[in-house]
C-alpha cells in the first residue's frame, strides 16, 4: 500500500531530509586520501546525534554502520571499515536519518583526490540521470516514466543500470511502497499522486549491469569490478509539483571547486 502524506507530514520529512543533507555536507569535509571509512562513519553518526536525529541505518536488520559505503566497484550497502581512501577512488556515502518520526534519505558519490576522466564522466552522468528522473516525475504519470528516463539517459551514454536494487517510497519507514526502478517502460507502474514521497537513486555501472552479493549478505559489487556510481534525493509530490526535500548544497559548500 502506498501511504500518501499530508502537507504537515511532508514538512516533518523536510526536517529529516535537511539533516541528512547536512550530514553528507559534513562527510564531504573528510573525503580525502588516508581517511578511513570507519572514521568517516563515526563522524556522521556523531553529527546526526548532536543535531537531534537518529542514524536509521545503524542496526537496521543488523547493518553495522551509519553510512553505507560504496568504494569503486561497490554498488550499495558496503560496510564502514579500516579501509583508507586512496587518491583516484570514488566513494559513495548513502545514509538515512530519522527525525521527528520521519525519514530522510540521500546518497552522493565523491571523488577522492584526482580521479580519472572515465570515473568523472560516470559520476556526472549518474548525477545528471537523477535529475532526469526527477523531471520525469509528474502528477498523473507513472513510476515507469521515471525509470525509463533514467535508463534512457544512461544507456545512450553506454552505461548500464543495476536492476536488483531500486529506489523506494519513504516516510515513517525507511522503505515503503512503491519501488522506483532505474529501468523500465514509460506508462507502467503506480500512478504518481499528490502526497507521494519517494527516493530516486540511479545506481550506474561503467561496465556490465551484473552484480554479486558478498558473503555477509549485504555488500553488492559489480561482477566485472568496474566502477559504479550512486546519487539519491528524497522527493515529495505536493500541489501538483515535485519538491526535492534533500539537497546537495551543503556538499557543494564543503567542497567548493572540487564539487562534481
Amino acid at each position: 500500500m502506498i501511504y500518501l502524506k499530508t502537507p504537515e507530514e511532508i514538512e516533518r520529512m523536510r526536517g529529516a531530509s535537511t539533516l541528512v543533507s547536512q550530514v553528507l555536507g559534513e562527510v564531504a569535509k573528510w573525503v580525502r586520501p588516508g581517511e578511513s571509512t570507519r572514521r568517516i562513519d563515526q563522524i556522521a553518526r556523531e553529527f546526526i546525534l548532536d543535531n537531534g536525529g537518529k542514524p536509521a541505518c545503524l542496526g537496521y536488520h543488523g547493518f553495522p554502520g551509519t553510512l553505507c559505503v560504496e568504494v569503486n566497484d561497490t554498488v550499495v550497502h558496503g560496510f564502514p571499515s579500516g579501509y583508507e581512501l586512496r587518491d583516484g577512488d570514488i566513494v559513495g556515502f548513502d545514509t538515512v536519518v530519522e527525525k521527528d518520526g520521519f525519514m530522510g534519505d540521500s546518497c552522493y558519490t565523491f571523488a577522492v583526490g584526482e580521479i580519472s576522466p572515465e570515473k568523472m564522466a560516470l559520476c556526472r552522468t549518474t548525477k545528471e540521470a537523477l535529475y532526469e528522473g526527477i523531471r520525469a516525475c509528474r502528477v498523473g504519470g507513472r513510476i515507469g516514466d521515471i525509470a525509463n528516463a533514467v535508463q534512457t539517459y544512461c544507456e545512450r551514454r553506454n552505461y548500464s543500470l543495476v536492476r536488483e536494487m531500486t529506489g523506494h517510497g519513504i516516510g515513517r519507514s525507511m522503505h515503503e511502497e512503491p519501488e522506483v526502478p532505474n529501468y523500465g517502460r514509460r506508462g507502467i507502474g503506480p500512478v504518481i499522486r499528490n502526497g507521494m514521497c519517494i527516493c530516486i537513486e540511479p545506481m550506474v555501472n561503467m561496465g556490465s549491469r551484473n552484480v554479486v552479493i558478498a558473503r555477509n549478505g549485504w555488500e553488492c559489487m559489480t561482477r566485472d569490478h568496474k566502477p559504479s556510481a550512486h546519487y539519491e534525493h528524497t522527493i515529495a509530490i505536493r500541489n501538483d509539483e515535485v519538491e526535492i526535500l534533500t539537497t546537495f548544497d551543503y556538499i557543494e559548500a564543503s567542497l567548493g571547486e572540487r564539487f562534481i
